[in-house]
């Protein structure tokens, strides 16, 4: 498959199914469907406002890679940022700008790719994306626009799969040793099963050298709901959480190295 046809794929899939989009019941589109895949959201991963620290970004410059459905660019809004919001699909945007639209809430918002963004060097202090970059088929020319469009020690805040985890386990269970098919790899595995085609899950070393231009590499392993339907009480033992939390600075001129350390939340 060429990466046009690749990219292609991509937008099919997450077009049909706006990231959210199947939290809710209610009638697609209405306040009350936005009310409940917001509440969904963060009852699933409240580790999201805590990783995204919306209010800390009041006043500052954010682009949001992926908008899906709108909830966390709309938690950015509702903080005061300047915010801007991407995503491949028109149907993502439609949404937001609905969202936006209830609320009396004004943010830019457009279709673009993630691997080609339409803005400036150096334009934002922030840039997000929650779950998004692994699934582009370039990730890490993705990342290295990320970069590009920060402003100097403007921060990116990233969420990343990762391969060594319960759920990659589960789904390489399910789909290769449970069809007959143990040598299938964990990357074939998520790549084939996993929301849209060619979706990617990464190691540690490979997380780090995709962020290898940018500087203090802050790294935090989240342990889903997901992790744990496959895990159970083995969780407790093995944290191997499917979710990467990546906070990183664009460089100064003068920092020349990057520095890798874990990641903990205050207090």
């Amino acid at each position: 498959m060429t990466v046009e046809r690749e990219k292609s794929a991509v937008r099919d899939y997450w077009q049909a199914r706006p990231c959210g989009t199947t939290l809710s019941g209610e009638r697609a589109g209405s306040p009350e469907f936005f009310a409940e895949i917001e509440a969904k959201r963060y009852r699933a991963e409240p580790f999201i406002r805590e990783f995204a620290d919306f209010a800390s970004w009041r006043g500052k410059r954010v682009l949001e890679i992926g908008v899906g459905a709108g909830s966390d660019f709309l938690n950015f809004v509702r903080s005061g940022a300047d915010a801007t919001g991407i995503d491949l699909t028109p149907a993502a945007i439609t949404l937001v700008r609905k969202r936006l639209a209830f609320e009396g809430l004004d943010a830019r918002t457009l279709v673009a790719d993630a691997e080609r963004l339409p803005f400036a060097e150096g334009s934002f202090d922030l840039v997000y994306s929650w779950g998004v970059l692994h699934h582009t088929p370039d990730t890490q020319r993705a990342i290295r626009e990320v970069h590009r469009v920060l402003r100097r020690s403007g921060e990116a805040r990233i969420m990343l799969y990762a391969r060594r985890s319960w759920v990659a386990l589960g789904l390489w269970v399910r789909n290769g040793l449970g069809r007959g098919r143990p040598w299938r790899t964990f990357s074939e595995v998520l790549a084939d099963h996993l929301e849209s085609p060619g979706t990617k899950a990464y190691t540690d070393g490979e997380t780090a050298r995709l962020f290898s231009g940018f500087a203090d590499l802050e790294v935090r392993r989240f342990l889903t709901p997901y992790d744990r339907r496959v895990g159970g009480p083995l969780t407790r033992i093995v944290a191997a959480g499917f979710f990467v939390g990546i906070r990183a600075r664009a460089p100064r001129r003068s920092q020349r190295r990057r520095h890798r350390k874990s990641w903990r939340p205050p207090g």
